[in-house]
């Protein structure tokens, strides 16, 4: 096992001059015999070697550094980084990694301009350049850079998934994906927003919600031009654009994609308007189509247009007026290759000139 030297503790014993005037000579050789004993069982546990430049040498646990290494053995991690949650078995490991969350990034890559706060990540991307995989999969002949990442994917093969849940009877391949998980059972949210009050279990999901704040849409739908800030979201939207339609309505036979899409058309037919406009008595089967409507009362039009002094109170009906500066058009029809402003134009078109 490699061993990280770290800042010396002073836990030595104490000497038997110290020891209170009550212990009898005896009590005092016994209590030195049990921590010798207790020193030799922990020194066959973690004896090693570290390779150095010029020569080999042989480190053992002394007394002095014995608390701090256990930690190696027993997993403990005291020290938790107060921005992303994560946990170390030093200071020194945590002082190191809270780098990554400051601006500072001094070693950056002369070929791409990307740069790295930390210089053995910098030296790993350098071999993404150079090309250089020299951690190779034995069964399937997959390379990797990092001796890590085989270690990992060699899982796949053997079906190993040494990390158990303490909770229930999952387990994983990742230690990463079981924390993530146990999150799950314990409640624990520990990346926080710092827009708004919103806090989320996994730094992925903090990700994506930031997009909210930034108005950042990277996933294109290739089909109809929208845009989404998760490739999820992306993939539930391009059913729309399938002919798959499994879910159909027992009671007059239309069909839908999406659970929640049939859920909300079932309230047609048992009459479940259970969101009331407190202004004009109407009702309505979901709180968005209220609060769409509650503008009409209050005369609100929150969507301005960047263009013009224009403003809306839908963001659909702003999307679509902007496109008249922009030019933009998004909706191609696919057996023909004219292009339309509005999904509404499309599907007209489709109908009169392509079927």
């Amino acid at each position: 096992m490699e061993f990280i030297k770290e800042e010396i503790e002073d836990m030595s014993y104490p000497e038997p001059s110290r020891i209170k005037h009550e212990d009898t000579e005896e009590q005092i050789e016994q209590m030195e015999v049990k921590q010798q004993h207790k020193l030799n069982d922990i020194k066959k546990l973690c004896d090693f070697k570290t390779q150095g430049t010029k020569a080999k040498m042989l480190h053992t646990c002394s007394r002095e550094n014995l608390n701090k290494h256990m930690r190696v053995h027993t997993g403990e991690k005291p020290y938790t980084c107060s921005q992303c949650g994560k946990d170390f078995i030093f200071s020194s490991h945590l002082k190191k990694h809270l780098i990554v969350h400051s601006d500072e990034r001094p070693h950056v890559c002369s070929l791409c301009g990307k740069s790295f706060s930390r210089l053995i990540s910098f030296k790993r991307h350098q071999k993404t350049h150079d090309g250089v995989r020299d951690h190779v999969c034995s069964l399937c002949g997959k390379r990797f850079t990092r001796a890590a990442h085989l270690k990992r994917h060699q899982r796949i093969h053997t079906g190993e998934k040494p990390y158990k849940c303490s909770y229930c009877d999952k387990s994983f391949t990742q230690s990463v994906t079981l924390k993530s998980h146990e999150r799950l059972h314990n409640g624990e949210k520990p990346y926080h927003c710092t827009q708004c009050e919103k806090s989320f279990k996994d730094a992925g999901g903090l990700k994506i919600h930031l997009r909210i704040h930034s108005g950042e849409k990277p996933f294109n739908c290739d089909q109809c031009g929208k845009d989404f800030i998760s490739s999820s979201h992306l993939k539930q939207h391009l059913i729309v654009h399938s002919d798959e339609k499994p879910l159909v309505c027992s009671l007059c036979g239309k069909s839908f994609l999406r659970l929640n899409s049939f859920k909300l058309h079932q309230k047609t037919h048992d009459e479940v308007r259970d969101h009331v406009c407190c202004d004009c008595g109407k009702s309505f089967t979901k709180a968005g189509h209220l609060k769409r409507h509650l503008r009409i009362h209050t005369g609100e039009k929150p969507y301005k247009c960047s263009y013009c002094d224009k403003s809306f109170n839908q963001s659909g009906s702003l999307k679509s007026h902007e496109r008249l500066h922009t030019g933009e058009k998004p909706y191609y029809c696919t057996q023909c290759g004219e292009s339309f402003t509005h999904l509404s134009s499309l599907q007209t078109h489709i109908k009169k000139c392509c079927t």
